[in-house]
């Protein structure tokens, strides 16, 4: 995550993966299970309920949704709120999983392309800085299966 500097949020962090690797980065879920196991970790995690991410506005330089776009339907509160908790200019590194990976997760429920990605943050006050597919090579059954995400980088209008 060269893209982003600062105090950073990790929105749907799961087991805090990136928050073991990434200094200064803050995270937060939606399984109240999980985010406990993380603060048993020594991590710091704080548990979120709908769209209201518990933090106050202006609070991080950056965010990351690293595979959470796909699963919700309606993703305009939860980008009105990392908006909000973002400072001005602040950036949102988003990636979400390629057609091969979408289709192999039953709880995947929107597919997003290039154009797609770049739409749906154009249309909630983010321009794109950066967008690129990415291989990702799965391991241990799969480890010949190649699968792409899309990843983006975008910036916080003032």
């Amino acid at each position: 995550m060269k893209h982003l500097s600062g105090r950073v949020l990790d929105v749907g962090c799961g087991i805090g993966d990136m928050l073991r690797f990434r200094p200064n980065t803050v995270g937060v879920d939606i399984n109240p299970e999980t985010v406990a196991w993380c603060r048993q970790q020594g991590l710091d995690v704080h548990h979120m309920e709908k769209n209201r991410l518990p933090f106050d506005a202006g609070t991080f330089d950056g965010l990351i949704l690293d595979n959470v776009l796909e699963h919700i339907t309606v993703p305009q509160p939860l980008l009105a709120e990392a908006s909000r908790v973002l400072k001005p200019f602040g950036r949102l590194v988003a990636g979400v999983p390629g057609l091969k990976g979408y289709r192999s997760d039953p709880d995947h429920k929107v597919y997003y392309n290039e154009a797609g990605l770049i739409s749906l943050m154009l249309g909630n006050g983010f321009e794109c800085q950066i967008i690129r597919p990415m291989p990702l090579r799965l391991a241990g059954l799969f480890s010949g299966i190649r699968q792409y995400c899309i990843y983006g980088v975008f910036e916080k209008k003032s």
